[in-house]
């Protein structure tokens, strides 16, 4: 049997050369920078890394957004693992 919760959950994910991504399904965008954005989607926790990154387009309200500079990788965390943002001293300190 489908639980009800998991049927209406959608993610998307649309990478143009390296350079421009668009996402629906984007719940919060919890923190970012020129090199690293980490986003609550509706399947999970995702940081996208690279340079240059920046906001081109975000609407909460209907779960879209759009980035582009250069994307290095993208991970979806582990839904049970804990999120770990790096602070000011992890940035200063890579």
């Amino acid at each position: 049997m489908i639980e009800p919760s998991k049927v209406n959950k959608q993610h998307d994910l649309h990478m143009l050369s390296r350079k421009q991504l668009e996402l629906t399904g984007v719940q919060n965008v919890e923190s970012f920078d020129s090199e690293e954005f980490l986003l609550r989607t509706e399947l999970g926790h995702l940081t996208i890394r690279g340079n240059h990154l920046h906001i081109k387009n975000l609407s909460l309200e209907n779960g879209l957004l759009s980035l582009e500079g250069n994307v290095h990788s993208l991970i979806y965390l582990d839904p049970g693992s804990q999120v770990k943002s790096k602070g000011l001293f992890g940035k200063l300190f890579k």
